[in-house]
């Protein structure tokens, strides 16, 4: 028999592994809907060659005792679970498919750390839902192996399109805000009395960008939600503050050689209290400000999570002993953490065609785990022409009435970025 290969945990793996909650699991979701049904057998046969051809992903966390060094990815050569199911359909099959993508996060102890549910809606069409254990991977990641399933099961070709041509970089200026001063927290709204998560997804025009415009679809984003949460905070009576909004940056390619795991590294990106409080005509100056920090953070290089992080998981003394460590770091640091987090995926690059009886994806939702201190965090893709946007918040912080409102600003304040001449 054939010892599994181990392969220790990266420093993004590990910090997360050190603070993970029963209350608020860290999971990202990953919702296709398809407009035509798709056969459970060849389903999960498709699905199941996939993992084997990108086979990163055919991992759990090896067991061991407390004094370990290290905590260890153990490579299998098959799954251990059924991967793929199909819940019965139903008139809450969707919700509660949404949920549980929520309130569930697949078990690390098993390969591999995701599943997909397969959910049957009206006149046939067909919802994806990929459910994935953000400790072990990222979204980008594994959308490339639902790419790969797609191709299996269609026979469509589903490489990549090509990354569109971004404008040419705006020129450089001396006016960031600092990151040293303690950002603004996103103000309490109505929470809920249960613990975890709550979700909304919309769809909404892509918004309109001037022809040579020195910024991106990314910027605008950026400044939306920017305003979206000063917006709010103004509402519930916040003073000012400086914001400062996470962007995961994605540098992997996105073919098969796509290294699969938690690949993203994190940038912040600062906007100070006057910057949010301008006028209208004010905006394509905030945009223009918004692309050369962007610019500026994608460009730099450094370590996934920052040099501290690195240091924090050095193997010089047992995991457990570093992991009380990172938690009470985390505890004492959330008051400087970020206000949200942005995750633009950008433009699906993948066809996701699943032949000519079950279709192309017509619409692509994400959402990335919402846990305080940040208790908000704003996902977005866009699919044939559409922008698809999740808002994903921590119960302890909004209800469902709160994101309803915050959906609201972000399209009215999407709308002002595309009035700017």
């Amino acid at each position: 028999m054939t010892t599994p290969a181990g392969i220790p945990f990266p420093v993004v793996d590990e910090v997360s592994r050190h603070c993970l909650q029963e209350e608020e699991p860290e999971t990202v979701h990953i919702e296709v809907h398809l407009p035509g049904p798709l056969d459970p057998a060849r389903m999960r046969k498709a699905f199941t060659e996939a993992l084997h051809r990108h086979p990163r992903i055919l991992m759990r966390e090896a067991a061991g005792g407390w004094y370990r060094r290290r905590y260890e990815w153990e490579l299998t050569e098959n799954p251990d679970v059924e991967v793929v199911s199909f819940p019965a359909p139903g008139r809450n099959a969707l919700r509660d498919a949404r949920t549980r993508a929520l309130a569930e996060a697949p078990p690390l102890s098993l390969s591999p750390p995701i599943r997909l549910e397969v959910v049957e809606e009206a006149h046939h069409s067909t919802v994806l839902f990929l459910i994935i254990n953000h400790t072990a991977l990222d979204g980008p990641a594994c959308l490339r192996i639902l790419a790969t399933a797609a191709e299996i099961y269609g026979g469509k070709d589903n490489s990549p399109t090509p990354a569109p041509i971004r404008p040419p970089d705006p020129p450089q200026s001396t006016d960031t805000p600092s990151n040293w001063t303690r950002p603004a927290r996103v103000a309490p709204g109505t929470p809920e009395k249960s613990p975890g998560n709550g979700l909304l997804v919309t769809e909404l025009p892509l918004p309109h960008r001037p022809k040579g415009s020195p910024y991106t679809v990314n910027d605008q984003l950026m400044v939306t939600t920017a305003l979206t949460i000063a917006h709010w905070n103004r509402e519930h009576g916040q003073p000012p503050r400086p914001l400062r909004i996470t962007m995961p940056v994605d540098d992997r390619p996105r073919d098969m050689t796509m290294p699969i795991g938690n690949g993203t590294r994190l940038v912040e990106v600062p906007f100070s209290p006057t910057e949010l409080t301008s006028k209208p005509e004010d905006m394509p100056d905030l945009l223009r400000r918004t692309a050369q920090r962007t610019r500026a953070l994608k460009s730099l290089t450094r370590p996934q999570l920052g040099h501290g992080a690195g240091l924090l998981t050095a193997p010089v003394t047992p995991v457990t002993w570093r992991a009380a460590l990172t938690r009470g770091l985390r505890r004492a640091a959330a008051p400087w953490t970020s206000t949200t987090l942005l995750s633009n995926i950008g433009r699906i690059p993948y066809p996701l065609d699943f032949g000519e009886e079950a279709g192309r994806a017509h619409a692509v939702w994400f959402s990335a785990p919402a846990r305080m201190p940040r208790g908000l965090t704003v996902t977005t893709a866009s699919t044939a022409g559409r922008l698809h946007l999740a808002l994903r918040w921590s119960r302890t912080l909004l209800g469902h009435g709160d994101g309803h409102h915050l959906r609201d600003l972000f399209e009215h304040y999407l709308h002002t970025t595309e009035a700017a001449p």
